[in-house]
């Protein structure tokens, strides 16, 4: 890698024509990526490439009357000081939020380059379009800000719920029924056969964490998201494991107390509240109709509790 200080003028246009093709490429992808679901922020990043494009040919005509036509094949990782950057741009689908803050930090560090280039360079007509380009660029990373805070039309509403849905909602909810309903059988089994709140404490910490590891991989392996937009499979993954154990942890607690009956009461409490809070969801954010999804969530709920108790009393 080359020091900043040690290039020359031909050196620095030549490096500033490649970050310039570089982050065009990178806003055209982040046209793409957010095409779907946000089609009014991927125009926005479509004009900042073509306003890069224009910087990238002043930069080639200066270069050419100043040094020629070729023009030496110098990049920003062959420089130091640069910052490394992360291919965000690669991953389906893309954050509104996580593009406008890469967007903006690379503006940044193309500013700078230009403000310290330009007070290296000595030639009068470097030096004015290297200070134009600093100047446009502080314009673009205002650009970048304000384009997460764009407000959403209703379409894009529609698209961000949508994803919503299903990258955190589905998931989650998958399993805190999971964890909240099939750890009911052994956590209940176990407080009728024994008796002992600190055994049944145990079995229903084993039967939760079990739970929400095994659901957690089986989520994070049903798919990658890439063909259904579902994101980030080892993201659905956590989700969907944290919640396990989360649904399975609440009515477990309550062992802690040391008097069975006791413990036993407001577990069964719990598991009311906790089916209520699953139904509600359902009703919430997949349009269950309320009575709909107390009756579902309350019967396998119900059934799955009258199994452990038969279990535990036999």
């Amino acid at each position: 890698m080359k020091n900043f200080d040690s290039l020359t003028e031909r050196e620095v246009l030549a490096l500033a024509i490649s970050l310039e093709e570089e982050d065009a490429r990178i806003y055209e992808d982040f046209a793409d990526g957010l095409q779907e679901n946000y089609p009014e922020q991927a125009a926005k990043f479509r004009e900042l490439r073509h306003e890069e494009d224009g910087h990238r040919h002043r930069l080639l005509e200066l270069y050419k009357a100043r040094f020629g036509e070729h023009v030496p094949h110098l990049r920003r990782q062959d420089v130091r000081g640069f910052v490394d950057r992360k291919p965000v741009w690669l991953v389906r689908p893309l954050g509104l939020k996580t593009v406008q803050k890469t967007a903006e930090s690379m503006e940044v560090e193309t500013r700078r380059f230009y403000e310290v280039a330009c007070r290296r360079t000595t030639d009068a007509g470097i030096r004015q379009l290297l200070g134009d380009l600093a100047e446009e660029e502080r314009n673009h990373a205002h650009t970048a800000e304000q384009i997460a805070q764009t407000k959403l039309s209703e379409d894009e509403k529609s698209q961000a719920k949508r994803l919503f849905l299903l990258q955190v909602v589905q998931p989650g909810l998958a399993g805190l029924m999971d964890g909240s309903v099939s750890t009911l059988a052994p956590l209940f089994a176990a407080a009728f056969a024994t008796h002992n709140s600190w055994a049944t404490f145990l079995v229903g910490l084993a039967a939760s964490v079990g739970a929400g590891i095994s659901m957690g991989f089986a989520e994070a392996l049903s798919d990658d998201g890439s063909l259904t937009g579902r994101g980030h499979p080892w993201a659905r993954g956590t989700v969907c494991g944290l919640m396990t154990t989360l649904g399975g942890i609440g009515h477990t607690l309550p062992y802690l107390i040391p008097n069975v009956k006791t413990a036993t009461t407001i577990a069964v409490c719990v598991v009311l509240v906790e089916l209520g809070v699953i139904s509600w969801i359902r009703h919430r954010f997949m349009d269950t109709p309320i009575v709909s999804a107390l009756l579902q969530v309350g019967l396998g709920g119900a059934l799955v509790f009258l199994a452990g108790v038969l279990i535990g009393i036999s």
